[in-house]
């Protein structure tokens, strides 16, 4: 017997001592009898099934009868699809079968003969009893047929198959609902419901869609918020959420005076799309409950029968695994993205000079990454200007970032020396107080001349050069004062490199991830880069910025990008 696992495999939930009333009632039946909850875990055995199976109480107990006993002749676990005892627990029916075996402890199977009926008794009112009896070699039963099956085996191997990988495959939750309707819309329904559990413990109905024809028709007036999740309702959709079991439903279902709120969307459900028979499934992780799975038929013809269930239950399952993992990945995303967001910081106001910043995250990593710029004031009056590129696309390099643009800053703050040496000093800190491995970064120093011209000094740790273009367009790099990286612990001298910034002209500073694409080697992206920034020249600093990511950023870029642009007056 079984219900939905709560874990992948023999999933076990902390053990609760069976009250003495049930073990007292299994222990006046004469063979083996076990009790197992809505979910189909054992919460109570009796001494006979202890001895039958060889294994004490508390190797039972918690766990999923089906995955922890259910065999076929050779000892390989038992399909849920083949399994009579789990059809006969999801349709609340008494049943009985004389050739089934289960797992013996010590690794063999135990031909038994069972029965299994509703039961209840104070403590536990919802429950299923299980009593069997090891079947002597050569007894057999006249079997009936089991009912037809939902798909042919093959079919819904197949169709397991392909939701695992194709839900798997991403890690963005609306294109996995929309991959989940496609595998099961109009294959084994003519309607799909996805019910999902957001993280405030909210319902919200997040999809309702229809196959009409070769299409999937949304239907947003029926989507939106649901009531909350009643503790007690024995309604399909109320026990599904709250991950109890899965359950044939029809609009007769809901017919009755409403027992919750949820009761009521259901009956409107019901009465507008015309669904005559439903088949509904907790969508779980191995953690907690997600939502809920509703196929429904109402131009297809035939009802769902608790035959179907365990593959409905099949695929719901693996909707939940790809679901969480989905969602710690844009957890982790939005975690990353508020940190980045603190850690840049806010331009100076510099009187004079125009400055604007961009960071846009690494599309497909964690929206994180050692990218960074920044600009401060100096002790002396001028201005610094810093960007850099900590190695990692993770946390980590986020947190490496951090360490290096405050140190920077506070040698650059106490030290009035040339950038290179700064830098330098940056560097030995880097290699012996900091988790940093390696770091590129390019520091320079912005200040204005008694004749009114702003002079730019600066020194280049590895990073690529730094892109100067005219009023009129004329763009060329920075190639001077270049160096090795941080990290390396080469310790060769640093030098530094000064030029006048023309009358009205740009500076632009940036990382990597706006020049580098896979197949494409790194002058062509500075060409582009350069090409671009001069055709852009004349605009104003914020559009001449987003009009340069949007012209230059790869499409196939993998990286974050951070970008620094600074703009002198055009007159002394």
């Amino acid at each position: 017997m079984a219900g939905p696992e709560h874990a992948q495999t023999h999933g076990k939930r902390p053990l609760v001592t069976p009250a003495a009333a049930l073990v007292k009632a299994l222990e006046a039946i004469g063979t083996g009898a076990y009790l197992v909850d809505e979910e189909g875990r054992i919460i109570a055995v009796n001494s006979r099934t202890e001895r039958f199976l060889d294994r004490p109480a508390e190797d039972l107990l918690g766990h999923d009868a089906h995955d922890l006993l259910h065999r076929d002749a050779h000892g390989h676990p038992l399909p849920r699809t083949q399994c009579r005892m789990r059809q006969a627990f999801h349709a609340g029916r008494t049943a009985q079968g004389e050739e089934d075996y289960f797992a013996h402890g010590d690794g063999s199977v135990l031909p038994i003969s069972w029965l299994i009926t509703p039961f209840g008794l104070d403590g536990a009112e919802h429950c299923t009893l299980v009593v069997f009896h090891a079947r002597r070699p050569g007894e057999t039963d006249a079997r009936p047929a089991p009912a037809a099956a939902l798909l042919p085996e093959l079919e819904r191997l197949a169709l397991l198959a392909a939701t695992t990988t194709q839900l798997t495959s991403t890690l963005d939750v609306d294109e996995a609902l929309r991959r989940l309707v496609t595998l099961v819309v109009p294959r084994l329904a003519d309607w799909a419901i996805i019910d999902l559990i957001t993280e405030r413990d909210e319902v919200w109905r997040t999809v309702v869609a229809e196959a009409d024809g070769d299409a999937l028709v949304r239907h947003e007036e029926l989507q939106g918020p649901m009531p909350p999740v009643p503790e007690e309702s024995p309604m399909p959709l109320s026990r599904a959420l709250r991950g109890v079991a899965s359950t044939v439903a029809g609009p007769k279902t809901y017919q009755g005076p409403p027992d919750s709120g949820i009761a009521v969307e259901q009956r409107r459900l019901f009465d507008a799309t015309g669904i005559h028979s439903a088949a509904i499934a907790p969508i779980r992780s191995t953690r907690a409950v997600l939502g809920a799975l509703t196929l429904g038929r109402a131009k297809q013809p035939g009802d769902f029968a608790t035959v179907d269930l365990p593959l409905i239950e099949d695929i719901a399952r693996r909707a939940g695994l790809a679901l969480d993992n989905a969602r710690l990945y844009q957890r982790q995303r939005k975690v990353a993205e508020t940190m980045q967001n603190h850690l840049l910081p806010q331009m100076p106001r510099v009187p004079g000079l125009q400055m604007t910043v961009r960071y846009l995250p690494a599309p497909d990593a964690s929206q994180v990454g050692g990218d960074w710029y920044d600009a401060f004031s100096l002790s002396d009056g001028a201005t610094a200007l810093a960007i850099g590129d900590v190695v990692g696309h993770d946390l980590e390099a986020a947190a490496g970032m951090a360490q290096v643009r405050n140190m920077l800053r506070a040698y650059a703050w106490a030290l009035q020396e040339p950038p290179s040496r700064i830098v330098e000093r940056l560097d030995e800190a880097v290699m012996h107080i900091t988790d940093v491995a390696m770091a590129t970064m390019l520091l320079a120093r912005v200040e204005e001349s008694d004749a009114g011209r702003w002079k730019l000094s600066w020194t280049n740790a590895g990073h690529p050069p730094p892109l100067l273009i005219s009023h009129d367009g004329l763009a060329d790099y920075l190639t001077e004062g270049h160096g090795i990286l941080l990290g390396t612990g080469a310790r060769k001298p640093r030098t530094d490199a000064s030029a006048l910034l023309p009358p009205g002209s740009t500076l632009l500073l940036y990382t990597d991830g706006l020049i580098e694409e896979p197949g494409h080697t790194l002058d062509e992206g500075l060409h582009q880069l350069r090409r671009h920034a001069a055709a852009l020249a004349h605009r104003p600093l914020a559009s001449f910025t987003d009009q340069l990511l949007r012209r230059v950023r790869p499409a196939a870029n993998d990286d974050d990008v951070a970008l620094l642009a600074l703009r002198v007056p055009t007159r002394p």
